[in-house]
Parts: structure tokens; C-alpha cells; sequence
């Protein structure tokens, strides 16, 4: 990263002059789903007004004890002049209720002198967090080769996705491990998988520290495998193919992207340092095998979803009742994609999952299982970020946290909080009162990095934002009307029952949990009250460098 002055607060609305939808053709016959995009407001840089100028990329979130944890790669912190005040791998900020969507509060920051004028200047965890790395900390080898190569060589650790909640004060993530040779002798070792890292983020009461990440011992996944959990990351509910599980224990989910697509893997929560014990979804058979697949492959038939693929999120939408997933594709065309999971496809024969969901009556957040057994819609486009000075824009994704009070699945809360206070505060009321938002994730929040400057070494990188507002979910047609090609011209108010995301739910699309029924331990803590420990991810494959696999290192 380079030297930079002040890239001063910008803030733009762009409003779409009409109304555009995102029609998606079917995979299987029989489908029939319509996207409307009824207007995205560009709501420009994200600020940062406790320090005096910052560089960094990324900037994934997480909602954690009623504050949002934004993170982020590589940041350097700058004086006036654009000299270098710090430099660290990683950074995270604080976001809260009522508090404007634009702007961060960055903690650690400390004042580090002043400019030729006498004006103060502050940095980001200038004087103890080089020395442990970043916010997420290095393990003791890892810092002594960082030192003894003075920044030439270093490893690097990213937070590449959102990290995934396991409570409502507990968030976990795989984070990657990356080597980073600025002049290697070959250009394409420049960066380098070592593997992926779990880590544990809380956030103390008392804020003063700000959230807290751990690292729960060194390589999870090696880094000659797919970066699993490095694209996104869900928790469910145990298989129904195995009821003899006790169903008070939770899977994980981890999608990672190869070079030619997406692949997924699952393992139980309490084994997931185990890497042993990690199973891999197999398209071809429609199970899970203990044997990886390899980062190279190419037969799309052996791919979880083909395609290219670098950052991006996938999530339950309250809204639509079923997962979504936006991304960014390793085309470098700065434009985000959509897809959903399609209820009306099942993949196979099933008696539980279902056309229309599980047993036929939707799914619900933590029916994570649905992504094994239903069909992804086909990519369409769903934003075109504008780019700044530097180029292409990078490291897209979305923020379900925001517009949205059911972002916790309700078997997150403690047995002690009453079902109807099983919903989060509302974020974002800056810019949208939750009355006027039409509903629990209408609205989306997405993010992206934006160049300045580009330059690998003298790069200077800024976060955008912007909002989506989703059209009113229209009336499925009649099946005559399906079989001839007909579409809806006029969008309703709502979902009908027979929607083809689902069936209208209650409790606003959240099926509820039996209350006092979970209690089982995770890594020595009980599930219902904090859930276990930890943290998800895989960095946004910057220049399409490090996505595949690498020899491990260290």
C-alpha cells in the first residue's frame, strides 16, 4: 500500500430509473421464480473518523452481542503527508444500533505524534498489534519469520468471508494462511496457500477492548487442499439421513472455491479441528465421501457448483425463504451475481426433502442439509459496482445483518429469552426506518473493495457500500400459465402460501425451535447458551492468486 491523503467522504444515491428484474430460467422443469430489483442506492465509502487516513480491503461482518464486527485484510494507517504509521494483515471496527451505516468505529487506535502543522494523527493498533501481527494474532513461528524477513516476505491471515454465528455472543470462521512474497521469482508464487486457521470472536461487555479473536490451534485445513470455508460458511441441524445423532448438535457447512467451482464439505461442530473427521459432497452420487476432492479438478460433474467464483456470501433471507448466495466471479468485472436455492428443484428422489422444502413446507435458517438437496438457480446479475481510479473492484459481499431483525436463527437464543424477543435490534435505521423497509431482509446491504490506486505494492484500497432493495415477491402463475412461458406483469404485496421459495411460515418465516430441548456441549460449553467458539474464511482470491491449492510452508 502507498501513500495517500485524505480520500475525502462521498456519498451518492443512484436510483434505478425503472424497475428490473431478474428472471431466472429454470434448471428442471417446473420451476418458476422471479428476483425484481426495485432500486439500488450507491451509498459510497465507508469512513472511518477515529483515524486520520486508512488503506485496507476486504471488510466482511458479523452481528456479535448486539454490535456488528466488521474485518478486514490488510490495513495501513497514514499520516497527513501519506507516510506510513502502521501497517498490520488485519483489522476490525464496531458497528451499532442507530449509528450512521457509513461509518466504523475503529478500536485500538492510539495517537502517534503529529504532522509539520502540529494536526494530531492517530493509527490503528500502532504500537502492540505489530507485534502480534493483527487483530487475529500470529503464532509464535509465524512472527519470526515475519520478522526476519522485515516485510519482503510475511505470512499474511485474512478474513475472506462473514463470519458464522453460533450464538448470539459467539461467532467462529476459517481464516487462510497465506504466504506473501512481494518479488517472488516466480510471478505466481507471489501468494501462497498455507492452509486455513479456525478462529473464535466474541466481544466483552464492555465493548472497551473491542471483539476479540482467538486462534484455536494452527492449520485446520492444509493448504494443498480446497479452502474450505473460505467462501462461506453455515451452521445446521444434523442430516435426517442419520437419526441416530442426537439432533441438539449442529453440522457445519464450508463451501470453498476451487478452480473451477465451488465444492462443500461438512463436519461436526465438536469435530471441527479434527480435519480427519471431515466429509466431502460428492454430485455425481448425491453423498458425502471421506476422500477430498482435488483443488484441480475439472469435470463439472464432480464440482458442488461449477463456475467461477472469489468472494461472496451465502445466507438465509428471511425475505425470499430459502438461501441466497452473491458473489463476485474471477472475471475482474466488478459486478455482483445472484443465485438462489430453488425448493421447487430437489436434486434427488427424497422422502423428507421435498418439491417446496422439507417435507414440503419450506426450510428454516439452520436447514442447512437443503444445500445438498435442492438446485441452485442460474448466475444472474444482480449489481454493477462502479470502480474507482485504480480498476477493477474486489471482495464483494453481502451483509444480511443489516434491514434485518431475524438474522439469528431462533435456536441461537438462550432457552431463557422468550420466542417473541428472539430478534436482533435493527441496523441501518440511518438510512432505512425499519417501517418503511416492507419486511425482514428486503433490503441488503453489500460491500466491496474499491482501488484508489492500484499497485500490489503501493496499493491504496477503500471500502464502498451500497443498498439493494428488493421488488415486492410476486403471485406464482397457474401451472397453464407456467407450461405456455407466461409472466407476471404486475408484482403483488407479498408471498402467496404457495410461493415457489416456499410456503409462507410463521412466526415472519421462522419456524420455531422447541424451546428448553437443546443442551448439548460444544468444546465444553452448552450449545444453547454459548454455542462453542470460534471463527470461518478464505481471502477473496485477489487476482484470482490464491483460491487454489499450495505447498504448505510451514
Amino acid at each position: 500500500m502507498g501513500s495517500w491523503n485524505t480520500y475525502g467522504p462521498l456519498c451518492f444515491s443512484w436510483m434505478l430509473s425503472s424497475m428490473v428484474y431478474i428472471n431466472v430460467v429454470p434448471v428442471l422443469a417446473g420451476s418458476w421464480t422471479q428476483i425484481g430489483v426495485k432500486n439500488i442506492t450507491l451509498i459510497g465509502p465507508q469512513l472511518t473518523p477515529d483515524v486520520t487516513n486508512v488503506s485496507r480491503d476486504g471488510g466482511y461482518s458479523v452481528l456479535i452481542n448486539e454490535n456488528i464486527v466488521w474485518l478486514y485484510d490488510d490495513t495501513e494507517c497514514m499520516g497527513y503527508a501519506g507516510n506510513q504509521l502502521s501497517f498490520v494483515s488485519n483489522t476490525a471496527a464496531l458497528s451499532y444500533p442507530n449509528q450512521n451505516i457509513s461509518t466504523v468505529d475503529d478500536f485500538g487506535v492510539v495517537e502517534v505524534g503529529a504532522d509539520g502543522y502540529g494536526r494530531r494523527e492517530t493509527a490503528i493498533l500502532a504500537n502492540d498489534t505489530v507485534g502480534t501481527g493483527g487483530w487475529i494474532p500470529f503464532m509464535a513461528d509465524e512472527l519470526q519469520f515475519n520478522d526476519g524477513h522485515k516485510g519482503n516476505e510475511r505470512v499474511a491471515i485474512w478474513p475472506g468471508t462473514s463470519p458464522t454465528p453460533i450464538s448470539t455472543t459467539q461467532a467462529f470462521m476459517y481464516a487462510p494462511l497465506v504466504y506473501v512474497d512481494y518479488k517472488p521469482q516466480d510471478p505466481s508464487k507471489e501468494y501462497q496457500a498455507r492452509g486455513m486457521t479456525l478462529i473464535a470472536i466474541t466481544i466483552p461487555d464492555t465493548h472497551k477492548g473491542g471483539p476479540v479473536a482467538v486462534r484455536k490451534g494452527d492449520l485446520v485445513i492444509p493448504g494443498n487442499e480446497v479452502a474450505f470455508g473460505g467462501f462461506a460458511t453455515l451452521l445446521g441441524h444434523v442430516s435426517t439421513a442419520d437419526p441416530t445423532r442426537d439432533n441438539t448438535t449442529r453440522d457445519i457447512y464450508l463451501i470453498g472455491a476451487a478452480k473451477n467451482g465451488l465444492q462443500l464439505a461438512r463436519v461436526a461442530l465438536d469435530d471441527a479441528l479434527a480435519y480427519a473427521k471431515y466429509t466431502y459432497f460428492e454430485p455425481q452420487n448425491l453423498g458425502f465421501s471421506s476422500t477430498a476432492p482435488s483443488p484441480d479438478i475439472t469435470d463439472s460433474r464432480k464440482m458442488y457448483l461449477p463456475g467461477t467464483f472469489t468472494s461472496g456470501s451465502v445466507f438465509y433471507s428471511p425475505y425470499f425463504s430459502t438461501y441466497v448466495m452473491i458473489y463476485f466471479n474471477r472475471m475482474v468485472d466488478s459486478t455482483f451475481y445472484i443465485r438462489f436455492l430453488d425448493l421447487n428443484q430437489p436434486l434427488g428422489t427424497d422422502a423428507i426433502w421435498t418439491v417446496g422444502g422439507k417435507n414440503g413446507q419450506g426450510i428454516q435458517q439452520e436447514d442447512a442439509e437443503a444445500l445438498v438437496k435442492y438446485t441452485w438457480s442460474p448466475e444472474q446479475k444482480l449489481y454493477v459496482s462502479p470502480t474507482g481510479p485504480g480498476g477493477f473492484n474486489y471482495a464483494g459481499g453481502a451483509h444480511p445483518e443489516y434491514f434485518n431483525r431475524q438474522y439469528y436463527a431462533q435456536s441461537l437464543y438462550t432457552d431463557s429469552t422468550p420466542f417473541r424477543q428472539r430478534r436482533n435490534a435493527w441496523y441501518g435505521s440511518s438510512l432505512l426506518d425499519e417501517a418503511d423497509a416492507g419486511g425482514d431482509g428486503r433490503h441488503l446491504l453489500l460491500s466491496w473493495t474499491s482501488q484508489i490506486q492500484g499497485g500490489l505494492n503501493n496499493g491504496i484500497y477503500q471500502i464502498w457500500l451500497a443498498k439493494v432493495e428488493f421488488d415486492s415477491l410476486p403471485v406464482k402463475p397457474s401451472a397453464s400459465s407456467t407450461a405456455s412461458g407466461a409472466s407476471v406483469s404486475t408484482p403483488t404485496s407479498g408471498p402467496s402460501p404457495t410461493d415457489s421459495l416456499g410456503p409462507t411460515k410463521t412466526c415472519e418465516n421462522m419456524i420455531p425451535c422447541n424451546g428448553g430441548e437443546r443442551s448439548v456441549t460444544v468444546f465444553g460449553h452448552d450449545q444453547r447458551k454459548e454455542y462453542g467458539f470460534w471463527a470461518v474464511i478464505w481471502e477473496l482470491g485477489l487476482l484470482g492468486g490464491v483460491i487454489g491449492a499450495a505447498a504448505v510452508l510451514f
